[in-house]
Order: C-alpha cells, then sequence, then structure tokens
C-alpha cells in the first residue's frame, strides 16, 4: 500500500515529461508567483479604457508578426485591444501542428478553462492551449502539451518571457474570478490581412489559413467572441445559431462585407504584380523588441524593463537567421473570375468571387483531411466555445487555483434534427457528452468547377471517347498526418537558480 503514492507521482511525473516544452518541474515558489497582482500601469490602462480587471478576457497570437493580444469585453458586451505582448519565441514553420515531434506551434482556436492555467510551471507560470482540439482530431492531428509560458524556449509552445506570462496569468485569473468558465485563445500564422493573404495565396497551407479568416472576420469586424465548432475537417463560426448546432450558420451582413472587401484587395494586389512567397525558418522566430539592436517600441512602453530578463533561450543560431523568401509560381497562371449576377446562377453549387482570393485557376490546397472522414457525411462537433469547457490540466492537476470547480454551463439549445450528431469533446483527455456550441459550414464545394464539362472539346476526340467508361481518380489527398512518431527525450529542462540566463541544450522537437 505503501508504494502506491510513490507510483502515483512518478505516473505524474512521466505524464508531465512527455509535454511538448517539458513542462515538468514544480517550482516551490509556485503558488506565490501566480498570486501575483496585475501591474499598476496595466490596471490603469484598464480604467482608462473603461474595462475591469474581471472582465472577461480573449487572447490572440500572431506567428509571422511575433505578436500575442489581450483583449477584454466591455459593458457593451464588445471586446477592445488591451495590450499587445511580444512573443519572445515560437519554434517551427508558419502553418499548423500537424504531428507528435514536428516542432510547430498549433494554429487554431482553443477554449482555455481554469484548470489548464498551471501556478507550478517549470516555465515560471503557464496555460496549456488545449491542443488537439476536435478539428485537430478529425484532421489526424496529434501532439500533447503546448503551452503559453514563460522564459524564451520553445519547442512547440510560445515562450514570452517571465514578465509577460506573470501579467497575462494574473489578467486570466481575474477574469477567472470575475465568472468567466473559460476565454478564447486564437492563433494564426499571421495577421489575416489582404497584403498576407495575395504573399501566401500559393502556400501549401492555404485552403486552412482561408478557414481560420473566417473566425477572424467575425471577431474584427463585430468584436465578438465567435462560436466555434466543426463540421467534417472544417472550421465553422457564427453567432446563436452555431451555438444552437448549425452546421451552416447565418453569417452577418458586416462580416461578408468585409470578406468581399478583402477578396477585391487580393484580386488587386495580384493584378498589380504583388509575388507569390512562403517564408522558410531555420526554427521559428521572435519579436525584434527582444534583439539587442532594437529599440524599444511605443507599443510596448508598458513592460516593466526595456529589455525583459529573457532566461533560457532555445536555439540561439536558429533565431540569428532572419526566414527566407522563397517565391512560389503557381502551375497556370493566376485567373481573375468576374462577379456572377445571382439571378443567373440558380441551381449550382458555388458563385464565383470577384478573385477567388486570386488563386490560379487549379482548385486550391484543400485543409488537411482522412478518408474517413472525407466518406462520411459531416456532422457537427463542438470544438472551441470559450463557456464551461473541461480542462486537460484540471483532470490532471485537480483545481490549482485552490478553490471550487466552475460551475458546469448552462444547457445548450437542442440541435436541429437535421444536425444532431454526438458532440466531439473539446479536451484532448476526455469527451463532454452534454455540450453543443458552435459548428461549422459543410466543407464549400471548390472543386465543384474543377470536374464541370469543358466547352470547345475536339468532336472527334469526343466521339472517340463515347465507347470508353470513364476512369475513376482518387481524389488527391493532402496534408495526411502520420501518428505514431516516437515522442522526445527529456533534455534542455530548466532548472531554478542563479544560473537562468542560459543558453539551453538542444531541445527535442515536437
Amino acid at each position: 500500500m505503501a508504494m502506491r503514492p510513490v507510483l502515483a507521482a512518478s505516473a505524474l511525473a512521466v505524464a508531465l515529461s512527455l509535454g511538448a516544452c517539458q513542462d515538468a518541474g514544480f517550482s516551490a515558489a509556485g503558488s506565490a508567483r501566480a498570486r501575483e497582482p496585475i501591474p499598476p500601469k496595466t490596471v490603469a490602462l484598464m480604467a482608462t479604457k473603461t474595462m475591469s480587471p474581471r472582465d472577461p478576457i480573449l487572447i490572440r497570437a500572431f506567428k509571422k508578426e511575433s505578436e500575442m493580444e489581450v483583449w477584454k469585453r466591455g459593458a457593451d458586451g464588445q471586446y477592445a485591444l488591451l495590450k499587445t505582448f511580444p512573443i519572445c519565441r515560437w519554434s517551427g514553420q508558419l502553418g499548423p501542428k500537424v504531428r507528435e515531434g514536428d516542432r510547430q506551434a498549433p494554429e487554431g482556436f482553443y477554449p482555455i478553462a481554469m484548470g489548464q492555467m498551471n501556478p507550478n510551471s517549470s516555465y515560471y507560470l503557464s496555460f496549456d492551449t488545449g491542443y488537439p482540439n476536435a478539428f485537430d482530431r478529425a484532421n489526424g492531428r496529434t501532439g500533447s502539451y503546448l503551452m503559453v509560458h514563460g522564459t524564451c524556449s520553445s519547442a512547440g509552445c510560445f515562450a514570452m518571457t517571465d514578465e509577460a506570462i506573470a501579467e497575462i496569468y494574473a489578467i486570466a485569473r481575474e477574469a477567472f474570478a470575475g465568472g468567466q468558465r473559460a476565454f478564447q485563445f486564437q492563433s494564426y500564422p499571421f495577421r489575416m490581412t489582404a497584403q498576407n493573404l495575395a504573399k501566401f495565396r500559393n502556400d501549401p497551407n492555404i485552403g486552412f489559413w482561408r478557414n481560420l479568416k473566417e473566425g477572424s472576420d467575425y471577431f474584427e469586424t463585430l468584436h465578438e467572441e465567435p462560436r466555434v465548432g466543426v463540421c467534417g475537417t472544417r472550421y465553422v463560426f457564427g453567432g446563436q445559431d452555431a451555438a444552437a448546432g448549425a452546421c451552416s450558420p447565418k453569417v452577418d451582413p458586416l462580416v461578408v462585407a468585409k470578406r468581399e472587401k478583402d477578396e477585391v484587395e487580393v484580386a488587386e494586389l495580384v493584378a498589380k504584380g504583388a509575388a507569390a512567397t512562403r517564408l522558410v525558418y531555420q526554427d521559428g522566430g521572435q519579436h525584434p523588441f527582444f534583439r539587442e539592436s532594437s529599440p524599444s517600441t511605443q507599443l510596448f512602453a508598458e513592460q516593466a524593463q526595456p529589455r525583459p530578463n529573457m532566461g533560457i533561450v532555445s536555439r540561439p543560431e536558429a533565431l540569428a537567421a532572419a526566414p527566407e523568401e522563397i517565391a512560389i509560381e503557381p502551375k497556370v497562371k493566376p485567373t481573375l473570375l468576374a462577379k456572377i449576377d445571382p439571378k443567373h446562377e440558380k441551381g449550382r453549387h458555388a458563385k464565383p468571387t470577384a478573385l477567388a482570393f486570386a488563386a490560379p485557376a487549379t482548385s486550391p490546397a484543400p485543409i488537411p483531411t482522412r478518408e474517413a472522414a472525407a466518406a462520411a457525411p459531416a456532422a457537427p462537433i463542438t470544438v472551441a466555445s470559450a463557456d464551461g469547457d473541461p480542462a486537460a490540466y484540471r483532470k490532471l492537476l485537480g483545481n490549482l487555483f485552490g478553490g471550487a470547480p466552475a460551475a458546469p454551463p448552462a444547457s445548450s439549445a437542442a440541435l436541429p434534427a437535421a444536425d444532431t450528431a454526438p458532440v466531439a469533446a473539446i479536451s484532448p483527455a476526455a469527451p463532454l457528452p452534454k455540450k453543443t456550441t458552435a459548428h461549422l459550414h459543410p466543407a464549400p464545394s471548390a472543386h465543384s468547377a474543377a470536374g464541370a464539362k469543358v466547352d470547345g472539346v475536339n468532336p472527334a476526340a469526343a466521339k472517340k471517347a463515347e465507347g470508353k467508361p470513364a476512369e475513376a481518380k482518387p481524389a488527391p489527398r493532402t496534408g495526411d498526418a502520420k501518428t505514431g512518431d516516437a515522442k522526445p527525450a527529456e533534455t534542455g529542462k530548466r532548472t531554478e537558480g542563479p544560473n537562468r540566463n542560459r543558453v539551453a541544450a538542444a531541445q527535442p522537437a515536437n
């Protein structure tokens, strides 16, 4: 009997050691760090923006710009930007995390519940993003323990420095104390501007990024948290109808107008000769704020020090090199499509837009799918509503704030009969059978045009082909995730002590 507690503790340590950023240690100072108040300057900043420390929050991260935004919801129900933090280190490339060991930081929409906050992190303080969510699992993606944490070391995480994560942690703690069950964490490869969409229009991930832009457009236009779900292998975004389980939620006219405006702007940029490129990093990047040659900027003037203590720095040789910009030429010349009057489009699946993001005439690369998912009809799945979701750390470590568990969410409206389906769990660890929020549009039939009959076929060739049955060609598969990679050995673990500001040993990929 005496061995059971020892074995349980050992199992817990092993489970944590498999985390992407090796967040396995427990600091004796952890509880004190987690109770630090929000800095007075930030509280004063809230007051100038008519915000309260206990108002709900929402966080957005952008890899290419290496910035993380903290937003707060006001009395009018809309979110406003509170503060932007520079990201000290992220690893991998632009693009989603696909498999264990690829060193990719995740991209997508993730709910962060109180139990995902870790006051005993070996990286000062942290919260778990909850990767993989239902969308990631539907696309066969693997990995675990992808964090936002302190110091400046990343193996698939967002490293913010100790000072920055302490402030973000305190802001989140007060929002939970104010009654917020979970806040939404939105992670993007870059800001979803027309300039970036034109620049990365031929990237293999463009189909996935367009899907993320639907959620970004909703938030940036309405300043409301989008309800998020999955239909098939795509995200879907919307308001109350999406929360009720619709796979085709109504899109607000203001959001539609923004999307159309961006599409026209992308088309104009391409027409003017904007090059299609891809950025290739040696291993991720960091904000220029942390480079010795870069002065402090007004954007981060509220930081406690002009140059925060970065702690451990992973792979400094990779950070020293700027990303390489590679031109990506389309296989065929890009074609801009004229907008067609809807009254002439009856009976057709898709309506040509002003540009189709100025993509080549061939179909864009789809979001990675699995063969089994493609064969089955799309079913609505809960993925990232930020209300009342279970937490990975709560299951593993219990309630780390010491208070009572968060109240269970109010029951959601019943799903429409046509869309009723089992609800997938938000948490990677356990299913949530009663949660029925935000669901997605079915994947658009963008490929229907590719299979249409082409006018002007040589009559002789057509006659010759009449007697031959058409060959069924298998649909191309892109981005299928391979699982089963061996998990990395534990190296470069952070320790507490006087030698914190050191260069970490080569970290294992995640």
